[in-house]
C-alpha cells in the first residue's frame, strides 16, 4: 500500500523512527539518502503534489516510491527502493501498480516514465510487470548506462 509521504514523514524516517503507529524496516535508507529524498519530495511538491510515498506492508514501512524530478508536461518520473529484507517479495511490482492506479486518476499524469541500470534485472521485472515498455536509454554521469521506461495511463 502506498501512503504519501509528508515532511513529518520524512524527519521520523531520519530520526530512525516510523511516522504514524507505523513500525519501519530496517535499512530502508541511509540517513544522508532520506535527506536527499526529503528535500527532493519538498522541492517537487511545491509546485506538484502528492511528490513522495511510504511504501507499507503489515503496518511495516519497507521502502519509499517518489517523483525523482518534476513533472515535465503531462509525464512524471519515478523512483522506488525497497529494504532488503523486503526485496524478492513482489512489494516492488505491488507498489508501482498502486501507483498506476493513482496516476490513472488524476487528469495531470498521461504517462509515467522510469529508468534502471542495465544490470538491474529486479527492477526491470517490476516494470514490465506493469506493463512498462523500453523506450531507449542513455548513460547517467552516476549510474553510468541506463534503461528508459515508459507507460501511458
Amino acid at each position: 500500500m502506498l501512503i504519501e509521504a509528508t515532511a513529518s514523514d520524512f524527519a521520523a524516517l531520519i530520526a530512525g523512527r516510523g511516522p504514524n503507529n507505523l513500525r519501519l524496516a530496517a535499512d530502508i535508507a541511509p540517513p544522508p539518502v532520506l535527506e536527499m529524498l526529503a528535500e527532493l519530495a519538498a522541492s517537487i511538491r511545491e509546485g506538484f503534489a502528492p511528490s513522495a510515498w511510504l511504501i507499507v506492508e503489515d503496518q511495516t514501512i519497507v521502502g519509499l516510491l517518489s517523483l525523482i524530478r518534476a513533472p515535465e508536461g503531462s509525464d512524471i518520473k519515478i523512483g522506488y527502493g525497497v529494504a532488503p529484507a523486503s526485496q524478492r517479495r513482489g512489494v516492488a511490482t505491488r507498489a508501482v501498480a498502486d501507483l498506476l492506479r493513482w496516476a490513472a486518476t488524476d487528469p495531470r499524469v498521461a504517462t509515467v516514465v522510469a529508468e534502471t541500470a542495465v544490470d538491474n534485472f529486479a527492477s526491470q521485472r517490476v516494470l514490465t510487470a506493469n506493463g512498462f515498455a523500453r523506450s531507449g536509454g542513455r548513460i547517467d554521469p552516476e549510474d553510468g548506462p541506463v534503461i528508459s521506461w515508459r507507460r501511458e495511463v
